[in-house]
């Protein structure tokens, strides 16, 4: 495991189960949500996906499951990859009150075993702003790559490249010059929700961020054909770019 992944789990095994408690419910609670709307709790990514039933899904730095839930109850087999053991014990409690199956694989994102994982997947989807955990964005979608069978889809969301010079999501993170190749220390994504004593003691992670071209080059250099790029509005003020969403294809020649 990367020196910068071991700094990664370090901080989302900080007190991270009783977060999700906090602020999403307990377990039951969180699966009840889920019963009642999978489609709504999917909210826009659910336009990316054709069909659900019986579709294989790789969901990259998964969390939760806040959303592999959603699409197990909508038929999708879902394997969460994910570092944080904190993270799959919500995750399979919610799936457990949910009364679904979900596979929760513990590890670095580029170490998966493509012994086990490579040409299996469907779908590979990623959403909530993950790829500036990864410090090389080319090695990233070659493992994406080679998860998916041949004609399988990449469902790519993340946090808009804006927010590398306006903190636009309100994220609290650094910002820096938009061409910036600058590796970043930076809180990891709750810390500004908990007091100021103990956002002081939490692990901090280690960031790069990207611009548009440099992601749509990596799918593209990578052997994927891009099929679309959304971009879409930040969460409170809809004049500006706060995520986006790229669609590729695998080659399926």
């Amino acid at each position: 495991m990367k020196d910068y992944s071991m700094k990664h789990k370090e901080a989302w095994e900080y007190n991270v189960y009783e977060f999700w408690v906090k602020t999403s419910g307990t377990p039951a609670e969180r699966a009840k949500r889920d019963m009642d709307n999978p489609i709504g709790m999917l909210k826009k990514y659910s336009q990316y996906f054709d069909t659900y039933d019986g579709v294989k899904v790789a969901n990259i730095c998964g969390s939760c499951g806040k959303k592999a839930i959603p699409l197990a109850l909508l038929g999708a087999q879902v394997t969460i990859f994910d570092i944080s053991e904190d993270n799959k014990r919500y995750a399979l409690e919610v799936a457990e009150a949910a009364k679904v199956d979900i596979g929760f694989e513990v590890c670095d994102i580029l170490e998966i075993d493509t012994l086990k994982y490579g040409n299996y997947f469907d779908v590979v989807f990623m959403e909530g702003g993950i790829l500036h955990y990864f410090h090389d964005i080319n090695e990233f979608m070659r493992v994406m790559y080679s998860l998916l069978k041949k004609g399988g889809k990449l469902i790519c969301s993340d946090f808009h490249p804006f927010t590398k010079i306006a903190d636009i999501l309100n994220l609290e993170q650094p910002t820096v010059s938009y061409f910036s190749t600058d590796i970043l220390e930076g809180e990891m994504a709750h810390a500004r929700f908990y007091k100021e004593e103990i956002r002081r003691q939490m692990p901090k992670c280690s960031y790069r961020k990207y611009t548009i071209s440099e992601i749509i080059n990596s799918i593209i250099n990578n052997g994927f054909c891009l099929k679309k790029f959304d971009e879409h509005a930040a969460w409170e003020n809809d004049k500006i770019p706060g995520e986006f969403t790229a669609i590729a294809i695998k080659n399926s020649i």
